[in-house]
């Protein structure tokens, strides 16, 4: 998309925005490209990424959060997971993959297998953000919040923080996962507009 976009409006200034996996992808692909990225990508901002993909499969695995949150993304992904099964041949351990209960299980079943990883770990090791974040080239904002249920506040990327010039924080107490509301009845994302404010200053200075 971004080669397309540049290709077509070689003039345009472009911003980025990404939330959680999302973020985490965006990060990834910035830190790879480095000075190679393209010139008409002016900044970045990130939003409630994992960094870690290790760290939040393991707390998102255990207690409450397992009961609460994986829950209800494995019901969702099984489900989607059992109306492709057409699409995967002998690629994957349907059966296996269906009764999977953790992040853990599902990404050795199905995430693995599917993309070319040895395994779970192999994939959230080569797959994390955090260890990309030294070659990023471009003005980046990385927002989360200390009490983001899916990613440890003890994971968050502050050395790499403090050692780049192009990376900005604001690891905030309170905002939970992509939440950040603010305003009457919490009709405003905190989160989005300081992400805005951060693409217009760069984009506009």
């Amino acid at each position: 998309m971004i080669s397309r976009l540049t290709s077509r409006e070689p003039r345009l200034r472009l911003g980025m925005v990404g939330v959680s996996l999302g973020g985490n992808v965006m990060l990834k692909w910035l830190g790879e490209r480095g000075d190679a990225a393209p010139a008409q990508l002016v900044a970045a901002a990130a939003i409630s990424t994992p960094f870690n993909l290790a760290a939040c499969a393991s707390v998102l695995d255990r207690g409450i959060n397992r009961r609460l949150y994986t829950a209800s993304f494995l019901s969702t992904m099984k489900a989607k997971l059992d109306k492709k099964a057409h699409l995967f041949g002998n690629v994957l351990d349907l059966s296996a993959a269906l009764k999977a209960k953790t992040f853990a299980e599902y990404d050795r079943l199905v995430t693995a297998p599917l993309h070319g990883f040895a395994d779970e770990r192999d994939y959230w090791d080569r797959s994390s953000s955090a260890q990309f974040l030294p070659g990023i080239r471009r003005p980046t904002l990385l927002i989360n919040a200390l009490n983001d249920p899916f990613m440890p506040a003890s994971a968050l990327p502050r050395t790499a923080v403090a050692k780049s010039r192009w990376l900005e924080a604001a690891f905030v107490k309170e905002g939970g996962h992509a939440g950040f509301l603010e305003g009457f009845a919490g009709r405003r994302s905190w989160a989005e507009a300081r992400a805005l404010a951060f693409l217009r200053r760069h984009l506009l200075g």
